[in-house]
């Protein structure tokens, strides 16, 4: 997916919420709230690939031990991620589901995907916290 299609897909995207943007920034990045959920795209030049990342929490501080694998065990036993994958960037502290596309979706099909990686982020940050948080923190 070359830089161009990406801006052209998340314009797409961001028009058909009836929020025209200019997609990507020249550093690549875009963003928007839908809903309750905050999604993020960051076009990869050295990849070809445009990754979309849900929020499902910020850290203030990096997580304690057991945490990420916590997280990683929910995605692993089936909870529903909405197509992406457990994401934890360190230099921002925070948790994602996260997927990546090195080719161009069809419009509606990269919408739907927005929807469903945004609705499971919501249940992620609420439902699945909670429920790894108990088992770690043993509440």
């Amino acid at each position: 997916m070359t830089r161009e299609e990406a801006q052209r897909l998340v314009q797409a995207f961001m028009k058909s919420l009836g929020q025209p943007s200019e997609g990507l920034n020249p550093q690549g990045f875009g963003g928007v709230a839908l809903g309750d959920a905050q999604l993020y795209f960051e076009y990869h030049a050295d990849k070809q690939a445009l990754e979309t990342s849900a929020l499902v929490y910020k850290f203030r501080d990096p997580p304690k031990p057991g945490v990420l694998e916590g997280f990683r065990a929910e995605e692993k036993s089936g909870t529903d991620t909405g197509g992406g994958a457990v994401d934890y960037e360190p230099e921002n502290k925070s948790l994602f589901l996260s997927r990546t596309y090195s080719t161009v979706p069809q419009d509606a099909a990269f919408k739907e995907d927005m929807r469903r990686l945004a609705q499971a982020s919501v249940v992620w940050g609420d439902e699945v916290l909670d429920r790894v948080a108990s088992r770690v923190f043993k509440r």
